[in-house]
């Protein structure tokens, strides 16, 4: 199984209808349109994981820079996750400067 990375998607685009422009170059086997939290709303991108890679890669190279609705896609295989340093709390802390006494 290959995970496509689909960006600049309309923010009308539905999974249904994202899985029916992939469906045409193999077996779409998900499909997840990235929304954000509190809105609910698309972010414009979304992931598409095809059963078989020779399928996928005939897709990237049939959509990338395709237009739907409008809008030029960006279309590639998908990087695995990485985790992102930073986003934790503020520190808090400890005594030192000004007037500290121990």
């Amino acid at each position: 199984m290959k995970k496509i990375y689909v960006g600049n998607l309309p923010f009308s685009t539905t999974e249904e209808s994202l899985r029916d422009v992939f469906a045409e170059h193999g077996e779409v086997v998900s499909v997840a349109i990235i929304t954000d939290r509190q809105t609910g709303q698309s972010r414009g991108f979304g992931f598409v994981e095809m059963a078989n890679d020779d399928e996928a890669t005939n897709a990237i190279n049939a959509l990338n820079e395709s237009q739907l609705e409008g809008r030029t896609l960006t279309v590639n295989e998908a990087r695995p996750k990485t985790n992102r340093a930073g986003g934790g709390g503020g520190g808090g802390g400890g005594g030192g400067g000004r007037g500290a006494r121990w």
